[in-house]
């Protein structure tokens, strides 16, 4: 892009953007995975540590307290064990429960019962921590290794304590055990590793169909190409989707729509009152170079469907503000028909002189001085019948040049004996605009039929201002009525460098604004019709009026 440099945004991290957006993915969802679940195995292999020590100690303090209730450990304490058959009932609760070790001792330390048979009779080093009538749980080091640890009180019949059952589990068997947990996680992991590789492909390609196959760094380029298009042409333009919603638009549509606050995202059927702009920029009416009047502009408006993908995604509306070009072009077309209008009489004048000094030729004197005479007073007439009878004299003037040029055209035009217009309160612009235009469609419409050509021109400000033109053509078809004051619509062949459907409209526009009716009647015969009342005070704005077609 040219001529639009400043404003351009740096994309950082390029190098990363640089690749794919599939890879992105992948690599930055397996590092979130893998730091997730490394945090989270960490987490759980420290609490099931906890948790699996625990129930060893609970384990091992229910082996305990079981065998130190066993009413034969009891009586062999008391009695000395002769028979060792503590030693026995040791062996078995080891193979059925499991621990690794079972130790029975009596007050004095003197062992019962051990994995190590040569032990039995000798007395324990350690502490006899359950001679105090309590159960106590916790980790030794012990003469087979560090263990889970449970002791238990043995009481004789009368309550007294005679001795201690002590229960360990190794900490080898719980290595084993938390060794399987380890593999347990650490397939779980892979697991979850491979599921989140395999979503982050199928979200990857999902972003891309989305996203029509563009890169990160293209979609943040086409991003920084649009807004740069986007506010830096004149044309105001808006984005739709499908939908009928706002998906962009620039400063230059907000100030031609009026539109304020959050619009992206809105219908446009809320945001614009119904209508023809509305019908445009929905795609209810097609066409290119539409012209469609608001309250302070003339708009020509353009909607293009857009498609990417083979698939619809809204269309493209521009509008552009004719308001002073138009005004340009009316007023140089006015310039125009003045000269046509001076051109028609200087070739009228040039006739006449050619009569004239045709009869002087001939000596013909009186003749010649009869026809002057005539020819005089007709001119004369005119012009000083309708200044005397129509104000501004701007408006006597345009009567009297759109007069001559019909008579070009051999169109005569007709201001009735009884029109008068002394006291217009409308500003003059606007009351040669509406005569004006009513005089020209009379006149196109009659210009190609035969003669006679007739149109009829009748002004009163008895009440208001009163504007009435009929003409002998074929009039308006009972079913255009109601579009016959439509921006843009015609019943006219096009011609070249012109644009149709626009005089009629602005009359009613101007119509509508000062609060009159205009009113259409069906043909054979043309006949149109405005009234505009006066304002109740100067300076006094009215309502819009609604415009009437037929007669009231």
């Amino acid at each position: 892009m040219q001529g639009r440099e400043t404003g351009k945004v740096r994309i950082p991290g390029r190098r990363l953007r640089a690749k794919p957006l599939a890879s992105q993915i992948l690599v930055w969802v397996l590092c979130i995975l893998l730091l997730t679940v490394a945090g989270g195995a960490f987490l759980y292999d420290r609490i099931s540590n906890q948790t699996l020590e625990n129930q060893y100690r609970a384990r091992a303090l229910a082996i305990a307290t079981t065998v130190a209730q066993m009413p034969e450990v009891a009586a062999a304490l008391q009695h000395g064990d002769p028979a060792r058959s503590v030693q026995a009932l040791a062996a078995d609760v080891q193979a059925t429960a499991h621990p690794d070790y079972v130790i029975v001792t009596d007050r004095n330390g003197v062992r019962y019962s051990h994995p190590n048979p040569a032990l039995v009779g000798q007395v324990l080093h350690e502490p006899m921590d359950a001679l105090d009538g309590q159960n106590h749980v916790g980790t030794e080091p012990g003469r087979l290794g560090p263990s889970a640890n449970a002791k238990a009180p043995v009481r004789a019949s009368d309550g007294s304590v005679i001795g201690q059952v002590s229960v360990g589990i190794l900490e080898t068997t719980e290595d084993k055990d938390r060794g399987q947990q380890i593999w347990l996680i650490a397939g779980y992991s892979a697991v979850v590793l491979l599921i989140g590789a395999f979503g982050s492909v199928l979200l990857a390609r999902r972003i891309k169909r989305v996203t029509f196959d563009l890169e990160p760094a293209e979609i943040a380029s086409l991003l920084q190409d649009r807004e740069a298009l986007l506010h830096g042409i004149r044309e105001a333009m808006i984005g739709v989707d499908d939908d009928g919603r706002v998906t962009v638009i620039n400063s230059e549509a907000r100030h031609l729509l009026h539109l304020d606050g959050s619009v992206v995202g809105q219908r446009l059927k809320d945001l614009l009152p119904a209508g023809r702009l509305l019908s445009l920029l929905t795609g209810e009416l097609g066409g290119a170079d539409e012209a469609v009047f608001t309250d302070g502009a003339l708009l020509v408006a353009n909607r293009m469907a857009v498609t990417l993908g083979g698939r619809s995604i809204g269309a493209v509306v521009t509008l552009r503000d004719r308001t002073e070009v138009e005004g340009l072009v009316r007023d140089l077309r006015s310039v125009q028909g003045l000269m046509e209008a001076l051109r028609a009489q200087e070739h009228e004048y040039a006739n006449r002189l050619h009569v004239v000094g045709g009869l002087l030729e001939m000596g013909d004197v009186d003749q010649a001085r009869r026809f002057v005479s005539s020819i005089s007073d007709t001119s004369r007439s005119l012009g000083e019948g309708l200044r005397s009878r129509v104000e501004p004299p701007e408006l006597a003037a345009l009567l009297l040049a759109k007069v001559t040029l019909a008579a070009e055209q051999d169109v005569q035009i007709t201001v009735t004996d009884d029109s008068e217009l002394r006291q217009p309160f409308l500003d003059t612009q606007s009351l040669l605009t509406i005569v004006g235009n009513l005089l020209d469609n009379a006149v196109d419409a009659v210009a190609e039929q035969a003669t006679p050509r007739l149109v009829t021109l009748q002004l009163d400000d008895s009440a208001g201002i009163f504007v009435s033109v009929t003409d002998n053509g074929p009039g308006v078809p009972p079913e255009v009525l109601s579009d016959v004051a439509v921006d843009g619509f015609t019943t006219k062949n096009q011609r070249p460098g012109t644009r149709r459907g626009i005089g009629l409209a602005l009359v009613a526009r101007i119509v509508r604004r000062a609060g009159g009716t205009l009113d259409v009647f069906p043909g054979p015969g043309g006949r149109f019709e405005i009234w505009l009342p006066e304002p109740e005070t100067e300076g006094s704005v009215r309502e819009p009026a609604s415009l009437g077609q037929g007669p009231e």
